[in-house]
């Protein structure tokens, strides 16, 4: 079963690889699209970031019994990534809809927003060998989107272009608005990254005879049937024996 893991996490990266430089002809379709701009968006440096982790895990699922705390924690940060970046890019198109704007969705970008983020979240959840992620490690995912933000307000003010509309100022009500955007998406990838961790206590272990453990706290004690009482007829034979010292 784990080769099985590691088989389909492979496919899942030669998808996403393929969705990238598909993604990426597409915006050069675009005459006023600079290709310098592809790279400062949050999709895809996460698709990018995505592709080497699930490879990673691809080759270490075919090589070894059980994977490194290391990399269960590359796994939450990348999952909370793209599902973050699925999220995010759904409401801007539906708040293009509601005013009348048309945003193109081409099948790259459908793939890279929405099935790849469907596909790695279920890969995690029903993932049986990941171990134990400490709630400490929170602190972690928040490091790369913070310096993310940080490094795209800059480039935004240098070059005048931000890759989404709620970083620039300009496009909504001030910089007050851009900074409860900003918030409102650390508070979303916390609450994202929390119910990934979340799902590492719960385990689920198939019924084996009279013994199971199911959907509980790894470190919950198995339940097992009560031992049959005896009837009063082997009582009263087990004391006549016990008296006559047979």
């Amino acid at each position: 079963m784990r080769r099985t893991f590691g088989v389909a996490r492979l496919l899942l990266a030669t998808v996403e690889l393929v969705s990238l430089t598909g993604y990426f002809m597409y915006t050069l379709s675009v005459a006023s699209f600079a290709i310098g701009n592809f790279f400062a968006y949050f999709t895809v440096l996460s698709a990018m970031t995505t592709v080497i982790v699930l490879v990673t895990a691809a080759t270490i699922a075919l090589r070894r019994p059980r994977d490194p705390a290391w990399l269960d924690m590359a796994r939450v940060m990348i999952t909370t990534y793209i599902l973050v970046s699925g999220v995010v890019y759904a409401i801007i198109v539906w708040q293009a809809a509601s005013v009348n704007y048309s945003i193109a969705v081409p099948w790259s970008s459908q793939i890279l927003h929405f099935w790849i983020p469907a596909f790695v979240l279920i890969d995690w959840i029903v993932d049986p060998y990941k171990a134990r992620v400490p709630w400490r490690y929170l602190a972690w995912v928040i490091v790369f989107p913070v310096i993310w933000l940080v490094g795209t307000l800059i480039r935004g003010d240098i070059l005048g272009w931000y890759p989404y509309f709620f970083l620039d100022a300009r496009q909504v009500s001030g910089p007050t608005e851009t900074v409860l955007y900003c918030a409102l998406i650390v508070v979303i990838i916390t609450g994202i990254a929390a119910i990934l961790v979340t799902a590492t206590r719960i385990k689920w272990k198939p019924r084996t005879g009279t013994t199971s453990m199911s959907l509980t706290h790894p470190h919950a004690q198995p339940t097992s049937s009560p031992a049959p009482r005896p009837s009063a007829g082997q009582h009263k034979r087990h004391l006549k024996r016990s008296r006559t010292g047979t």
